[in-house]
């Protein structure tokens, strides 16, 4: 018997960290995925073959096999006593800001679910999902396995259960993904940012209503198919991101890059200092020109990719 599953990357549009103080985000999830395949073995044994950003892996080896661990415990698995091999491939490049952790515990979860005949519907692997993601993160979000179980883009609110919402776009949403090359400490960056919000509480909680602000004109944006609305507020989230310090000067300077290139909008991604960013673009030719001008310029590597939001 074998089992295959996938999980979806993800990109952070609008949302990064704030929805950590149960403000709404919104997420997409990309085309790339990762992919878990399971057979039968005399033993446990872990292949991890997806690319990575250069020590991604290794950085993350301990987190994931505690992710893991905390999979296998929720679905009652003990793969000492019924051992398989588990392979992690697929498109999708480990780095800090695709949701990589979120698609290796979707892409494991759904691949347990199908070798060992659980049953399970996509809201329980993204329970599952979010269990594993606690050995990467310790006390995640909830927004990443969303996106990685569900695709398309989703409005999310943190909670129990969390609010997941479709966001319906005629929109295509041209991006350039921007990789740092520099792998983020998810724990140590949301612990930093809470010590900042303990430190100046009445100027953070004026950050988090801008905040607010900005994430109910970008689903607006989206809904009434604003492109230049929505380009706004990616803007002006990336600006209250510099503000509780989870930018850095690698992340700027794509910023400032891409926008000199024509880009609509820029910003960083996902955890913040090192890892990604992302830039909108009005077409795939602009995409392409913003891409070869930031290769070009800092030398970072980046990847184009279209989001649908049907």
């Amino acid at each position: 018997m074998t089992g295959t599953g996938i999980g979806f990357g993800k990109t952070i549009l609008i949302g990064e960290h704030f929805v950590v103080y149960g403000f709404p985000a919104i997420a997409a999830g990309l085309s790339q995925k990762t992919i878990c395949r399971i057979e039968n073995a005399a033993q446990f044994e872990l292949a991890d073959k997806r690319p990575e950003t250069p020590g991604y892996k290794r950085e993350k080896f301990e987190q994931q096999k505690k992710s893991h661990e905390l999979i296998f415990a929720k679905l009652g698995i003990d793969p000492q006593k019924t051992p398989f091999r588990m392979t992690l491939e697929g498109d999708l490049v480990a780095a800090s800001g695709v949701g990589a952790s979120a698609a290796d515990c979707v892409s494991v979860a759904r691949a347990l679910n199908e070798h060992f005949e659980l049953g399970l519907n996509d809201d329980e692997i993204n329970e599952t999902g979010f269990e594993g993601e606690k050995g990467y993160h310790g006390t995640p979000s909830g927004i990443d396995n969303s996106v990685s179980t569900f695709g398309g883009t989703i409005w999310f609110r943190k909670g129990t259960p969390p609010l997941i919402e479709r966001i319906r776009t005629d929109l295509k949403l041209y991006l350039v993904i921007t990789n740092t090359g520099k792998t983020s400490d998810t724990q140590a960056v949301v612990g930093d940012v809470k010590k900042l919000r303990e430190k100046k509480p009445e100027w953070f909680d004026g950050v988090l209503k801008q905040y607010e602000r900005i994430a109910t004109d970008g689903r607006r944006a989206l809904e009434t198919n604003d492109l230049k609305l929505l380009a706004q507020q990616m803007n002006g989230n990336h600006k209250l991101l510099q503000q509780i310090t989870v930018s850095n000067s690698q992340l700027d300077q794509i910023v400032e890059t891409a926008t000199n290139s024509g880009a609509l909008a820029a910003k960083m991604t996902g955890t913040g200092r090192g890892g990604l960013a992302i830039a909108l673009c009005k077409n795939s030719d602009s995409a392409a020109k913003v891409a070869s001008d930031i290769q070009k310029k800092l030398g970072f590597l980046t990847e184009t990719t279209m989001i649908s939001g049907r």
